[in-house]
């Protein structure tokens, strides 16, 4: 199973977009600081996520949500 989350920086309200195969893990390496482009923004908290198959659909959908139109969708269903 593949994972597509939503991170929100609970210091900025920034979000980030991700895909994974251990949701659990990946979120705890994020607060943890390990991972250069989320360290300075700490602590996340997972908002949305969405599971797939296989890894081809997952990251059709993640690169649509850092598309312009993704991220207008994200910004309604988080209400952001």
């Amino acid at each position: 199973m593949f994972y597509v989350y939503i991170l929100k920086s609970e210091v900025d309200g920034r979000l980030y977009k991700g895909m994974t195969t251990d949701l659990q893990k990946r979120i705890e390496q994020h607060n943890l600081g390990n991972n250069k482009s989320t360290k300075g923004f700490l602590p996340w908290v997972l908002v949305y996520k969405e599971e797939f198959e296989t890894r081809v659909e997952a990251r059709e959908r993640e690169k649509y949500f850092k598309s312009g139109v993704g991220r207008e969708y994200l910004q309604n269903i988080i209400n952001v």
